[in-house]
């Protein structure tokens, strides 16, 4: 891990030159007109790192068009931040992230929302898989059990899954993972995610549950496991790596975040699919998931009101 007292983690400045160094590699890139390398430095002692386009003759600095825009809280406070969140393995609470940067809880709280925006992925990818790939395809239940709630808070209705909220994941061995939050686990609702998530040439490895057996056949090959009888490994058929990814995710719930909204899920899984795309494993520094993360703040900023609508009116989820 990077050292957290580097400079650019300790002074405005630093964390400037830092910024335009992972925003603007290939030029300054102006955010009002889209032109490259047409800016110009402005020296003011009163606004440092501004710039002037001399195509569209506006003034912008390089946190115009982020997340960072217009925020009050210290840029190389915000870059400890998302170093923070990018390099620890099971997540870092909102406490802590306010314990450490100095700064009020609710504050750290939508910090950390408005990271894990940025890192949410866009819509410019292809399917997982391809051929002679295999990909793994199974959900799990996100919430907390009814015999640890206060007896007060128990609902005895709530037996196994209900009351949960259920996270279906797809994870191409060796490669990526893909989460999402799914209202029902059945053909209807996961059959359209296989399709446009997974690519066809691809070997789709799951349980044996009811599902999974109507889609699995458009595969190039299909193999399932059957929990039921405890056979979880036959040959390359199992769905130990998607297994994996779902002990980290709720080791993470469980003992960093404890508590998780109906609403946030979607950012959360967002968070435990960038660190694991961009693990260790796959030689990825502490440093360039930071930096991997940084480049995707451009157009995700998100106001207090959107990160923070019906926070109220949410259930937790108990990890």
């Amino acid at each position: 891990m990077t050292d957290i007292t580097a400079k650019r983690f300790k002074n405005a400045t630093e964390a400037r030159k830092h910024l335009e160094s992972v925003r603007w590699a290939d030029g300054v890139h102006c955010p009002h007109c889209g032109t490259v390398d047409r800016a110009s430095r402005i020296k003011s002692e009163r606004r440092a790192g501004l710039w002037f386009c001399n195509a569209c003759r506006k003034q912008f600095s390089v946190t115009v068009g982020t997340l960072f825009e217009r925020s009050k809280v210290p840029l190389h406070k915000w870059l400890l931040a998302v170093h923070l969140l990018a390099s620890s393995k099971k997540g870092m609470s909102a406490h802590q992230l306010h314990r450490t940067l100095g700064v009020t809880y609710k504050t750290a709280w939508f910090m950390s929302h408005r990271i894990r925006e940025a890192i949410r992925p866009g819509t410019d990818f292809g399917p997982l898989g391809g051929e002679g790939k295999i990909v793994e395809a199974d959900e799990t239940y996100i919430g907390g059990k009814e015999r640890t709630k206060h007896r007060s808070k128990r609902n005895p209705k709530n037996i196994g899954a209900v009351g949960k909220q259920i996270v279906f994941s797809l994870v191409e061995r060796g490669g990526s993972v893909r989460s999402h939050h799914v209202p029902h686990v059945n053909a209807k609702t996961l059959r359209p995610i296989l399709r446009t998530q997974v690519d066809r040439k691809s070997f789709l490895m799951t349980d044996d549950a009811g599902q999974y057996r109507i889609i699995g056949p458009e595969f190039a090959g299909y193999e399932t496991v059957n929990h039921g009888i405890e056979e979880y490994v036959r040959g390359d058929a199992h769905t130990n790596t998607v297994e994996g990814y779902f002990s980290i995710l709720k080791r993470g719930i469980n003992g960093t975040y404890h508590h998780v909204s109906q609403q946030h899920l979607k950012r959360y899984l967002a968070e435990f699919d960038f660190r694991y795309n961009e693990r260790s494993a796959l030689e990825v520094t502490d440093s360039e998931r930071a930096d991997k993360a940084l480049k995707g703040i451009e157009g995700k900023r998100l106001t207090y009101r959107r990160a923070d609508s019906g926070r109220g009116s949410q259930t937790s989820l108990n990890g």
